[in-house]
């Protein structure tokens, strides 16, 4: 158990004083009751509130942001914008960093945190945690290439990929790829082997974890304690 300033303090919002101050005003609740004390101990896995919005009291943050194009995923560049631009400073405090990469140019779902262990499971090959992209080629997409993406490719490099899912829609150029790795440019590179180019790629989904579509471009917002559930699971 901890004190209630530092359960606060942790979550990089707040100095410990501030947070002192928070409760002093009673702005703070702990499980629905108004908190008495910043020296009040208690278990990081209460449900704190500030101002009626529920607060995370553990160290641990997981976001799930709405990349946009021409960010890199990283936590710094010397001569580039990244995704850590568009978090608030209190996260960007707390250490987070994005778990797997997109491209620059490619958009959509990317997972930030500063949970060490579980970033490793979800990205470990042996774990097999399903990523699924919208994708645009130059030309439609046909029978062969969904067949090419089941058997599994060798690309013209020597890559083996595991067996992945191409889903035709309904604008012939348009598809679902579904697979269980993330290597460099992958699936620029299977497209290409069927004589295709990527024109637009959008990551939709993490294992479990879908893309808000209510999340704009550039936007960001905690996961829910289901969703923070759902990505423990695909790691165990």
């Amino acid at each position: 158990m901890e004190r209630l300033d530092k359960l606060l303090a942790n979550t990089g919002r707040w100095s410990r004083r501030e947070a002192r101050e928070l409760v002093r005003q009673g702005r703070v609740t702990v499980d629905g009751a108004a908190a008495a004390a910043p020296e009040e101990k208690y278990e990081a896995g209460a449900c704190f509130a500030v101002d009626g919005e529920i607060i995370s009291g553990e160290k641990r943050a997981y976001v799930m942001l709405h990349k946009p194009a021409g960010l890199l995923s990283a936590t710094e560049d010397p001569r580039r914008p990244t995704v850590m631009e568009l978090l608030p400073e209190h996260l960007r405090r707390m250490g987070l960093f994005p778990v797997g990469r997109l491209d620059k140019d490619t958009e959509g779902l990317l997972l930030l945190t500063n949970d060490g262990p579980l970033a490793h499971r979800l990205l470990s090959p042996r774990r097999h945690v399903d990523k699924t992209y919208l994708v645009r080629a130059d030309r439609p997409f046909d029978g062969a290439d969904e067949a090419a993406f089941a058997a599994g490719m060798v690309l013209r490099d020597g890559l083996h990929c595991l067996p992945a899912r191409l889903e035709r829609l309904d604008c012939p150029e348009e598809a679902l790829v579904t697979i269980q790795e993330g290597k460099y440019h992958q699936i620029k590179r299977m497209v290409a082997s069927q004589y295709k180019q990527v024109v637009y790629l959008k990551r939709l989904s993490m294992g479990a974890l879908k893309l808000d579509p209510a999340l704009e471009k550039g936007a960001w917002r905690y996961l829910t304690p289901a969703e923070c559930a759902a990505l423990r699971d695909a790691g165990d």
